[in-house]
């Protein structure tokens, strides 16, 4: 924009609230799982899916969404996006099955995926004329994903303990309403030119989706089964013809070359291996306080606000000054470790357990370990490129963390399911299906504090520089997602 406009702090609040209803759209679901697990029949096995449905799809669609957002004008894009995540919306809170429900969340994904990128690219062209203004901007935008997470657990247990789950989507729709009134705020991006990768995107979407499937299937169908076999196989074909294409079509969705960034491969494994422990010990203490320890979805919901809100503090107020004094590897590996040690922790609940005793204090630990985590691994992946690809370094990472979810929560799933799971009504099976899942979750964290420490190259200088600035880098790294989720950072 060539002038500075003077509606941008407007602007600015109806970009906020689109990065809040994005991240709470996991977070508000898993308080209400066991409810939709008992109304709509879901299995132990397949009631990830109300998960994973969002969140391949959002992160298969990220890298679209960043494109679409630069060739058809992000306020378009956002607009669209929000019409999409409101069909998605409707569909799910009318599902009367399994197979509908898991629809109605893959599109309102679709439509996260066309949001998140969009607002970014309008946030950057509202404030870039002054490098303070877009630092305080950042900051109000990555204060959304945190205060979106922890109001998400809150609202999902109002919802679902006092009216009915289907709200947890309705609420949607008029938030969606009016922030479609207030787009009239954001500026209109003109369209640059270029082309869509469609069989790219189509590719890496159908490859990430048929691997979580087949990891989900693995536990009943055999790891060694045909189906199986195949089902990686295919997973892997369809991931290998997204990187043929990147390196022959004319307008790739992810340049290769961007893999010489300093970092970046070592930092998305650490954010994969992060995404894999956390997510699935944030579905599996839910399930935990509901179906072992007997809490109403309000109380199960309350009973997660102390973690996530350790969670929203930290990350606006402490990691950032953290980092710019010991650097980003060090608090990334010994984030990773923390959070394993608090999900250990976690894994010793017993079928009478106390709440005070047995979850509270080991989610603090395992929150803590994530808030020290997470801003790092996101600066990590994007301190090195180039400013002109800074936006697909975002976008990679936080592909890469919301792959690394749903596939660590479909293998978790699997084995606690083969642990005991699967069988409500008897607490002790049920705990030491949930005992197992930690401690797998813990054994990833840890293996990725060991991987980080050994692959990742230092960042004195960043540290420097972080130092003198912590709050413009914590809130920069913040809004590129995913993905605080929340309880779903």
């Amino acid at each position: 924009m060539s002038t500075v406009s003077p509606r941008r702090w407007w602007a600015l609040l109806v970009i906020a609230v689109a990065q809040f209803m994005v991240i709470m759209d996991v977070s508000i679901v898993g308080v209400a799982l066991p409810e939709m697990q008992r109304e709509l029949g879901f299995s132990a096995s397949e009631l990830q899916w109300v998960i994973n449905a969002y969140v391949v799809s959002f992160g298969g669609l990220l890298l679209l969404g960043g494109r679409l957002s630069d060739l058809l004008g992000a306020r378009r894009v956002f607009v669209a996006g929000w019409v999409v995540l409101m069909a998605g919306s409707v569909v799910a809170a009318l599902a009367g099955s399994a197979g509908t429900e898991i629809v109605g969340r893959a599109v309102q994904g679709m439509g996260g995926a066309l949001i998140a990128p969009s607002a970014m690219t309008l946030l950057m062209v509202l404030f870039s004329h002054d490098s303070k203004e877009l630092g305080k901007a950042m900051a109000v935008y990555g204060a959304a994903a945190p205060a979106g997470g922890t109001v998400g657990v809150f609202l999902g247990g109002v919802f679902t303990e006092w009216m009915s789950w289907p709200w947890i989507f309705w609420i949607y729709l008029p938030i969606g309403v009016a922030t479609l009134l207030a787009s009239k705020l954001l500026p209109d991006i003109g369209k640059s030119r270029g082309a869509v990768d469609v069989l790219g995107a189509a590719a890496v979407t159908l490859g990430l989706a048929l691997a979580v499937f087949t990891v989900v299937r693995a536990e009943m169908e055999g790891w060694a089964s045909a189906t199986t076999v195949f089902g990686l196989a295919g997973a892997a074909v369809l991931l290998g013809l997204f990187l043929v294409l990147q390196r022959t079509v004319r307008s790739p969705l992810m340049p290769l070359g961007i893999w010489r960034t300093p970092r970046l491969a070592s930092a998305n494994l650490a954010m994969a291996l992060l995404a894999a422990s956390w997510i699935p010990m944030w579905y599996f203490l839910n399930l935990y306080l509901q179906q072992v320890l007997g809490y109403g979805a309000f109380a199960a919901g309350a009973a997660l606000l102390p973690m996530t809100t350790l969670l929203m503090v930290f990350m606006i107020g402490i990691t950032g000054r953290l980092m710019g004094r010991f650097g980003m590897k060090p608090l990334l590996s010994g984030g990773l470790l923390i959070l394993a040690l608090g999900l250990v922790w976690l894994a010793a609940v017993e079928p009478t357990g106390v709440f005070v005793v047995d979850v509270l204090p080991a989610s603090l630990v395992a929150a803590l370990g994530m808030s020290l985590a997470y801003i790092p691994g996101l600066m990590a992946a994007m301190s090195g490129a180039p400013q002109e690809q800074a936006g697909l370094a975002s976008g990679i990472v936080n592909t890469t963390y919301q792959v690394g979810s749903a596939l660590g929560l479909a293998a978790l799933t699997s084995i606690a399911t083969s642990a005991g799971a699967d069988q409500l009504g008897n607490l002790p099976a049920l705990t030491d299906g949930f005992s197992a899942a930690f401690i797998g979750a813990a054994v990833v964290a840890a293996v990725g504090a060991v991987l980080t420490a050994l692959l990742m190259r230092g960042d004195h200088g960043a540290a420097a520089d972080a130092e003198e600035s912590a709050p413009e880098a914590v809130s920069e790294s913040v809004p590129a997602e995913r993905s605080s989720q929340g309880a779903g950072v």
